[in-house]
């Protein structure tokens, strides 16, 4: 009965933890200029807020589509005339794909804020990598409703446990390979003076526009 709630708030906390960090990466660089408005909005307490507040809304309907029609274990007889087919009910459809919907709101969303963020230095820029790891999520996710939708008995697990599996390894590849290729092939990138130097010049191309 827990099995797709469970799922959409694991998901859910994911994602908006993405999102509450590619929205620190966009203010912080944001917040550079002088006189800038974004410093107010740099912090902790920011980042912590954006998780609790989507995370928050996808318990809430969690919880509603349990107390009102939870799923249920069912016997599908109609399918062949030989076979008995146990499946899972969702009870109701709507609040299961309101809780697939809510995800990908928040995929969405965080791709698009990556994606203004994406011309920002590279040094400390992970919006790019964000970038492509929401297109994976969403291109998953948008493949998954028809495929969820025709297929029965336990393949609908199958389907579920591959859109997870896949948009996982999308999140963590896309976010976390460069890194590895940085840490293991150019360890050179990933030193004191190179991000000095960046700074250097940074604060070189801001005079020359001031």
């Amino acid at each position: 009965m827990l099995r797709q709630t469970s799922f959409g708030i694991i998901f859910s906390v994911a994602i908006s933890s993405i999102l509450a960090k590619t929205i620190m990466v966009y203010t912080a660089f944001k917040a550079t200029k002088p006189g800038s408005s974004w410093r107010k909005f740099i912090g902790v307490k920011i980042t912590n807020s954006v998780v609790f507040c989507c995370s928050f809304l996808q318990v809430l309907l969690s919880v509603i589509w349990l107390s009102t029609s939870p799923p249920f274990p069912d016997m599908n007889t109609h399918l062949y005339q030989d076979k008995i087919i146990f499946q899972c009910n969702e009870g109701s459809v709507m609040a299961f794909y309101m809780l697939l919907g809510y995800i990908g709101l928040l995929a969405v969303v965080s791709f698009i804020v990556a994606f203004l963020a994406r011309n920002l230095p590279d040094t400390f820029n992970e919006a790019k990598n964000i970038t492509f790891s929401m297109l994976v999520v969403c291109s998953v996710w948008m493949a998954f409703i028809p495929a969820y939708m025709s297929v029965t008995g336990k393949n609908t697990v199958l389907v579920e446990i591959f859109a997870i599996i896949a948009s996982s390894f999308g999140i963590l590849g896309c976010i976390f390979l460069p890194k590895c290729y940085i840490i293991l092939v150019r360890p050179d990138l990933n030193s004191k003076n190179r991000l000095v130097r960046w700074s250097c010049d940074k604060n070189i191309k801001l005079r020359s526009v001031s």
